[in-house]
């Protein structure tokens, strides 16, 4: 244990203060940025009838009928999705060990969408709830055929392993999806919820899938400590008795709350779980005591920002949040491949 509070005391950890700063910061630009996402979209409309429609309902109006049914739980829907993918990215960078680490190159997303697939030609008409728990499975599913091709071979499991078997799941699942799609002609309904959208969130959603979230949010602040122990390795975390087969377990099941609540919204959206946790890193240090907590907060905002240039840029058409994860991601991937070259020789 000694040696453990050394090696954590030997990596630069913020002081409380900071810490305090940086989180303060970010949940005011979050309120900042849901105001603005509560304000602007493609209806045009002024500010005045804007924040008369949340403080002042009236029901007649269809300015606020917008704000009230469509722009405020969209809000709370990109809040909601940019924390969980932000959070699960940290917590499966961390306890795998593995920079590259993000449930859209890990076949979670992927074992999602198929399970989607699957229900909207086998289970037309299905509830809400049905498709939320048809999410878990196929993310349990994605993670649970990536970790066990990564763990094919003789030399064990490695991250460069896990990146390619993720890849590699995410390919077969998408090839099966497309398969399904076609002859079941489901495309139109499934490549609008596979781009990647919280158009479409309503209160009754958000009411069912909050507290999945509240729970995933909760169970990984609780790991925190001991995946920065794990994180150290496998042999450092057991030598002072920490049960890892349980902590994988418990990060696990975090990672699928969270993916399923992020998916069932807003799509398999990816890069958003790889981003975030770098730029906390950069920010907050390498403790994941301070990791989590800042990458629930700043995914929040980096959700919300994204998702109102994908509504502003081309009004009133929109973008979709996949095409502009992809465009800030694809870059970021190559830039932390590069810089991490070394694993994968």
């Amino acid at each position: 244990m000694v040696y453990v509070k050394e090696q954590l005391a030997s990596k630069s950890q913020p002081t409380n203060t900071y810490f305090a700063t940086i989180i303060f910061v970010g949940c005011l630009l979050v309120l900042l940025a849901a105001a603005a996402s509560i304000s602007f979209g493609a209806a045009r409309m002024n500010l005045s009838t804007a924040w008369s429609a949340v403080f002042s309902f009236d029901q007649k109006l269809t300015e606020h009928q917008i704000i009230r049914f469509l722009r405020f739980p969209r809000t709370i829907a990109d809040i909601i999705v940019g924390s969980s993918l932000a959070v699960l990215g940290a917590i499966m960078q961390g306890s795998t060990r593995n920079p590259l680490a993000d449930s859209g190159l890990m076949g979670i997303n992927a074992g999602a969408a198929l399970a989607m697939a699957i229900a909207l030609a086998f289970m037309p008409g299905s509830q809400y709830s049905v498709l939320l728990l048809v999410c878990f499975i196929g993310a349990g599913l994605g993670a649970g055929l990536t970790y066990l091709t990564a763990s094919l071979s003789r030399k064990g499991m490695s991250p460069q392993r896990l990146v390619l078997a993720g890849m590699s799941i995410t390919l077969l699942f998408g090839a099966i999806g497309t398969f399904i799609s076609i002859n079941f002609n489901i495309g139109q309904a499934l490549s609008y919820w596979t781009s990647g959208s919280v158009a479409g969130a309503t209160w009754a959603e958000l009411a069912l899938t909050a507290p999945w979230f509240v729970i995933g949010l909760a169970l990984s602040m609780g790991l925190a400590r001991s995946i920065t122990i794990l994180n150290l390795g496998e042999e450092i975390a057991r030598g002072v008795g920490q049960r890892t087969i349980v902590v994988k377990l418990l990060s696990s099941l975090a990672v699928l709350l969270l993916a399923g609540v992020s998916v069932v919204l807003v799509g398999p959206v990816g890069f958003v779980g790889l981003i975030v946790p770098h730029m906390m890193r950069f920010m907050v240090g390498v403790d994941y005591r301070y990791i989590i907590p800042a990458s629930a907060v700043y995914g929040g905002l980096f959700m919300l920002i994204a998702d109102l240039i994908g509504r502003l840029v081309n009004r009133p058409n929109e973008m979709a949040l996949g095409i502009i994860f992809a465009i800030v991601g694809v870059p970021f991937f190559l830039l932390i491949s590069r810089r991490e070259r070394r694993a994968f020789e």
